[in-house]
């Protein structure tokens, strides 16, 4: 099954209203460009490079979780033997995290491997977490019980999960690096254009805020940073379609991004912090590329056969390691019984130039 026919078969559980305008929750914005959220992580260091300058993240995606489902249980088992063996500082979940309800108790075994492991853990939305009897505004309220959940969300913004993350550095006494999360939406708010909807200009407009007082903060360079979400940007088909790009791993479907390029890429592009964005929702892509000096990645499936994920090895995770001072990153993908493939350094893999 590929995402049309996943689609198609799917439609009938979409209810209407989800076809509309996304949400956007009201509010006071922040004083400044950046939220409060932005320091969250920071009140206990509880991200922090480790003494030897390294911080590790793991990203699930689209775990698709429903209840008393046994297909569900590969995902805990793939979620347990990557934690256990990869001991990350934080783990990321890129959305689709539920697909099936009662959508309390989906959200209980989802995240039950990192809330035992007490691991520190973000997350965004997918166009799927809100479709089981919660609203994403309900799911955030529910989940804030968990101490080691680090999620945050900014006001007046459309969506829920727009917040930021940072590491601090190796000897607590500065930001480092910025995990930027973004609320990808979910379907088209236009009758007859594309599927997915798109970043709205107030996400776009905050994200270039936080980024200019970041590089404020910084001696006046771009703060090195990733970005996180769910639904892939239309750049990831621009370059996985150029015959000058390398492309590592699996594509074995277009990218299913808007319709619409509502122009965040171009503001990461100018802003000139983001060294690469990662995403899920398409279930059998895994790739990485580069556009325009920026790398596009994917995560991998973690669920299990809940939904289509017919790619080679079945479902694991992305892992990736960030260095300090350094604007360079390491991912590879771990699969099953401790399988572990294409690995890649960031930039030189991707550079045109010996290293």
């Amino acid at each position: 099954m590929n995402r049309k026919e996943f689609l198609q078969a799917s439609a009938a559980l979409i209810p209407m209203s989800m076809m509309g305008i996304s949400q956007a929750e009201a509010g006071t914005p922040a004083a400044s460009g950046i939220p409060s959220s932005a320091n969250k992580s920071n009140a206990n260091g509880a991200l922090k490079f480790n003494a030897n300058g390294k911080f590790k993240i793991v990203q699930f995606t689209d775990v698709h979780w429903v209840p008393d489902n046994k297909e569900s249980l590969a995902a805990k088992e793939r979620m347990e033997e990557v934690l256990d063996a990869e001991q990350p500082d934080l783990v990321i979940f890129t959305g689709d995290i539920i697909f099936g309800k009662p959508a309390q108790s989906a959200l209980d075994s989802a995240f039950a491997p990192v809330i035992a492991r007490q691991i520190p853990f973000s997350y965004t939305f997918g166009n799927h977490d809100d479709e089981q009897g919660m609203s994403r505004q309900e799911i955030y309220e529910y989940t804030k019980k968990w101490d080691k959940n680090l999620s945050g969300t900014t006001e007046e913004l459309s969506g829920i999960s727009n917040f930021i993350l940072t590491v601090r550095s190796s000897d607590g006494k500065k930001d480092a690096f910025v995990l930027y999360h973004f609320d990808s939406l979910s379907y088209t708010p236009v009758k007859g254009v594309g599927t997915y909807d798109w970043m709205k200009d107030n996400q776009i407009n905050w994200y270039r805020r936080c980024a200019a007082a970041f590089k404020a903060q910084n001696n006046n360079e771009p703060m090195p940073a990733l970005a996180f979400f769910h639904i892939p940007l239309p750049e990831y088909n621009q370059a996985a379609q150029s015959e000058k790009t390398l492309l590592v791993g699996t594509r074995k479907e277009p990218a299913c991004s808007p319709a619409i390029n509502s122009g965040l890429f171009t503001a990461m592009l100018e802003a000139g912090d983001v060294m690469g964005t990662f995403v899920g929702h398409d279930h059998v892509n895994d790739y990485l590329t580069t556009w325009n000096g920026i790398l596009l990645g994917y995560g991998r499936y973690t669920g299990g056969k809940t939904v289509y994920c017919d790619i080679p090895w079945g479902n694991g995770a992305r892992v990736i390691e960030l260095t300090e001072n350094k604007r360079e990153l390491e991912t590879w993908i771990r699969l099953k019984e401790g399988r572990v493939i294409n690995r890649i350094s960031y930039p030189k893999d991707f550079s045109k130039e010996p290293w």
